[in-house]
């Protein structure tokens, strides 16, 4: 099994199936980058409104990438908020013309490994973080769907904590390979090589749940 089949599955979860109900269109990525930049702009310039802006475009993967790095959903909270007065704090020092969500989430994954590191407990066991749209499938399809979870899911709890991390980030949440490493605080060689072994280590572990079943 190749890694195109092993990335094939792990974004099966998170599909839908087609049904033939219209879409509501989604703005672009190069017009997400445009009002991401306008904000930015003013946001430097003292506009709290246009920061405020800039961080519900965001807050949700900054949580999500807390939660992985935590495992806490209190301490993710905090992380995130922490991490969003730091970055208000900062912006003077943000590039221009650089992606801000990679620099966000570089602060995000700092405060939650400061936050990791200090609190006495640790907890890594649920990462589910998207659950589809159940109105959209048959229920053959939500039973397949499930099954697909259950199996991918206990595979990815099976990998050693740095590789489920960069395996969460990167298919779980969408994340780019430079926002993956960002988040987690590691180069971007680093993500893509553990991404790499992740990749032989689910291929094995499903096919050997695929040999017994």
């Amino acid at each position: 099994m190749e890694n195109e089949a092993i990335e094939a599955k792990l974004t099966e979860p998170r599909g839908h199936p087609r049904s033939g109900r219209p879409r509501s269109a989604q703005p672009s990525s190069t017009e997400l980058q445009s009002v991401e930049s306008q904000l930015v702009d003013r946001a430097q310039r003292g506009d709290a409104r246009a920061f405020d802006d800039l961080i519900r475009l965001h807050q949700q993967v900054a949580f999500r990438v807390a939660y992985v790095i935590t495992g806490s959903v209190a301490a993710a909270e905090e992380s995130a908020q922490e991490a969003f007065v730091k970055a208000w704090r900062s912006l003077s020092r943000f590039r221009t013309g650089s992606a801000f969500r990679p620099w966000l989430l570089t602060i995000v994954g700092n405060e939650a490994k400061n936050h990791r590191r200090s609190s006495a407990r640790r907890v890594l066991r649920e990462h589910r973080v998207s659950v589809p749209d159940l109105d959209e499938r048959t229920p053959a399809d939500v039973a397949v769907t499930a099954d697909q979870q259950r199996r991918v899911w206990a595979a990815v709890d099976r990998l050693e904590e740095a590789e489920r991390q960069v395996v969460v980030c990167r298919y779980f949440l969408d994340l780019s390979e430079l926002e993956t490493a960002a988040g987690l605080g590691i180069p971007k060689g680093t993500a893509k090589s553990r991404l790499h072994r992740a990749h032989r280590r689910l291929e094995a572990l499903l096919e050997i749940e695929g040999a017994q079943a």
